[in-house]
């Protein structure tokens, strides 16, 4: 069987593939995991419970908060937060455990759970692992007082907002930015904290009804942001993504910043502050090859791994790094926060923006993008991706005829039942060209 967990907890669509019994079950296996391990040893454990605001959120938070409080764990709902804020909480609120409901960057009938344990940072595959293996179990649950008891979390909003804004070391008055919150959990906090930095902020993506979720707007669709930046004169955007753990931007003119210039950007601005430990900055697999060259240049080491940005973040732990990050725009900053957290990327490249007084088109030259081409292959075996002799050879031959000039990458993904096929080349219409051929050998080798 296919592990239950992906590289971002369990993810499908709303009560099909990941139903109300699924979450409570998957609490209650949270709960008696991190029990019997000693998490709660000594006192009476305590949850933390977040969500998007996804309209299957409602029922999905309800199971999950059902089946710890069943468990004898008591439960603080925090209601509608970012992704990080809930890693944050988990840690400051002294939470044995953070649980978050959102699919993130999916569409709104997709929905998902990650677990974070006391300190903020997602459970290894190890302990999910453990989790996935004592589903259905039969248990004696606890009665009386050992049942775990519910209550609202107050000024959750607040203590995540005042946080953020104290990580920003200069004021933002004088720049004018809209911000897309992509109808999702941070249509609150994004412009609140913004604000209070000092920027003038404009917003768009900021009234969710719980299905309008990434819906046409976000870091996943930036069109709206670029009309509105141009036509608002703003110095700048900042899309997030559903449950903002993303940020990518958009110039003054309209043109895309994506996390790889974001990362650029942020870790020259570490570097010239001394804040970039051991001078590196841990990026994945699928950072175009123009960072890196650029990061070179500046004399950064960049260390790579596997795409997730569970897996940047463990190499930032092993090796002691503060900074890393994806090109879609997970950027993890450990000095400040335990995952991606997009809102607070925003902030820190806008105050780049102002420490170094250089617009962001202009911060963003140091690196020139190498073009790049990414096709998702949709309803393959994605299984077979890594195994099949057929793909191989094409990959290889590609590989070949490209040369130094560029590279290319075949990634089942990690949520969804496709495989991502990645080109870079030396030009657009090389690029496009032999990233169409395999999507079409990813097509007839694994449909």
């Amino acid at each position: 069987m296919a592990r239950l967990f992906g590289t971002d907890g369990v993810r499908g669509l709303a009560n099909r593939d990941l139903t109300a019994p699924l979450a409570m079950d998957l609490s209650v296996a949270a709960a008696r995991v991190l029990g019997e391990q000693g998490t709660f040893k000594g006192h009476r454990p305590l949850a933390v419970v977040g969500r998007d605001p996804r309209a299957s959120g409602e029922f999905l938070e309800a199971a999950v908060v059902a089946g710890l409080a069943s468990s004898g764990v008591d439960v603080l709902r925090l209601g509608v937060l970012p992704t990080p804020a809930v890693a944050y909480l988990t840690h400051t609120l002294d939470a044995d455990l953070g649980v978050m409901l959102s699919a993130s960057h999916n569409p709104a009938p997709d929905n998902g759970i990650k677990f974070f344990d006391r300190s903020g940072y997602k459970l290894p595959d190890e302990l999910e692992d453990r989790i996935e293996a004592r589903l259905g179990e039969t248990w004696e649950p606890p009665t009386g007082a050992g049942v775990g008891r519910v209550r609202e979390a107050h000024g959750a909003v607040e203590q995540y907002v005042a946080h953020l804004v104290s990580t920003v070391k200069v004021s933002l008055d004088g720049l004018r930015v809209v911000v897309d919150c992509a109808n999702g959990a941070s249509s609150d906090v994004a412009p609140e904290a913004l604000r209070r930095a000092g920027a003038e902020v404009l917003t768009i993506g900021t009234a969710p009804d719980g299905l309008n979720i990434n819906s046409g707007c976000g870091s996943t669709h930036l069109d709206a942001l670029r009309k509105a930046v141009r036509e608002h004169g703003a110095d700048a955007g900042i899309a997030n993504d559903g449950d903002a753990d993303r940020c990518l931007a958009v110039t003054a003119s309209g043109e895309v910043v994506d996390g790889d210039q974001i990362m650029a950007v942020l870790a020259l601005d570490l570097l010239e502050t001394g804040a970039l430990p051991s001078d590196t900055v841990v990026a994945t697999v699928m950072s175009n090859l123009g960072f890196k060259l650029a990061m070179r240049e500046a004399g950064i080491t960049v260390v790579e791994t596997a795409v997730g940005d569970r897996y940047v973040l463990e190499a930032m732990k092993e090796g002691g790094f503060g900074f890393g990050g994806e090109q879609s725009g997970h950027v993890i900053m450990l000095d400040h926060a335990t995952t991606g957290d997009g809102v607070l990327t925003g902030l820190h490249l806008l105050a780049a923006m102002v420490r170094r007084g250089r617009p962001l088109d202009e911060l963003t030259k140091v690196m020139t993008r190498l073009p790049q081409v990414l096709i998702n292959v949709r309803d393959v075996d994605k299984t077979r991706a890594k195994t099949s002799p057929e793909l191989a050879e094409a990959v290889a031959a590609a590989e070949s005829g490209l040369g130094e000039t560029g590279r290319v990458l075949i990634r089942p993904s990690g949520t969804e039942p496709m495989v991502r096929v990645m080109v870079e080349a030396a030009s657009q219409d090389q690029a496009q060209s032999v990233a169409e051929h395999l999507a079409d050998v990813v097509k007839t080798t694994l449909g």
